[in-house]
């Protein structure tokens, strides 16, 4: 009794840690879900806002808001390729490790932007505005060279995928036009006496057979070989075929 009662303590403790261990995994999931939310509507808030500015306002803060938005659109893009591209290619990881050093010095020019967008010294912005130019040049152009070379590559792959794809559908259509007929060579003769030019009612000397020595008086009658003879003459009706044009017809068995 008390190791059933032992066995079934186990069991709720087991029971009660499993559902403690699902919830935290539950609430950590809806948790990352809400700050993905949260920061995908920030993200999108403060590209507005630049794009608004860039477009709305001339001198200073227009040209900072350009760049920071140029910077960001840029280094999106190539954080997207390299991660997608990664799972499908893995020697795309070096290239994500560099993309990652590269994210550094944009996150650090980006906020360097955001604080010179809200200095009240305007000749002393104007006077930083050449060099700002020139951080993001660089950091946009390895950002686009990393992206279009994964691009690149990815299509180059896609491309001697279909290529090969195309040599086999090839040699498959190939093979499935390739039939042939087998002829006898042309000194060849064969050991039917139909191919010989003695047909059914001739000897081996040559000699009219009896069937044809009996003369075409003879041929008609009520005997039983009428019917079959009819029957060869007359066409066959083809309402009365069943199948299809395709199918060959049934040999008949030879008897000796």
């Amino acid at each position: 009794m008390e190791a059933v009662i032992l066995i079934l303590g186990l069991l709720v403790v087991a029971f009660v840690a499993l559902g403690i261990y699902v919830s935290v995994k539950v609430i950590g999931a809806a948790s990352r879900g809400v700050d993905r939310t949260i920061t995908q509507a920030r993200r999108a808030v403060e590209d507005t806002t630049l794009r608004a500015k860039s477009y709305g306002q001339l001198g200073v803060v227009g040209e900072l808001a350009q760049l920071r938005l140029s910077l960001r659109t840029s280094m999106r893009a190539t954080q997207e390729a390299l991660q997608t591209g990664v799972t499908e290619d893995a020697s795309l990881s070096e290239s994500l490790g560099l993309f990652q050093r590269l994210s550094v010095h944009g996150r650090e020019l980006d906020d360097e932007l955001k604080r010179l967008e809200r200095e009240p010294d305007k000749t002393t912005v104007t006077s930083l505005l050449p060099g700002l130019r020139e951080r993001t040049g660089q950091i946009t152009r390895s950002a686009e060279s990393l992206r279009w070379a994964a691009r690149d590559r990815a299509r180059q792959f896609a491309d001697d995928d279909l290529a090969a794809l195309n040599v086999q559908i090839d040699v498959e259509a190939g093979a499935l036009r390739h039939w042939t007929t087998e002829e006898p060579a042309p000194g060849q003769q064969s050991d039917r006496p139909a191919e010989r030019g003695q047909g059914p009612g001739q000897d081996r000397a040559g000699a009219p057979g009896p069937a044809q020595r009996q003369g075409p008086a003879q041929g008609h009658g009520n005997g039983p070989g009428d019917e079959g003879i009819a029957q060869a003459i007359t066409a066959a009706d083809p309402r009365q075929q069943t199948g299809y044009p395709w199918q060959k017809r049934a040999r008949p068995e030879t008897t000796n």
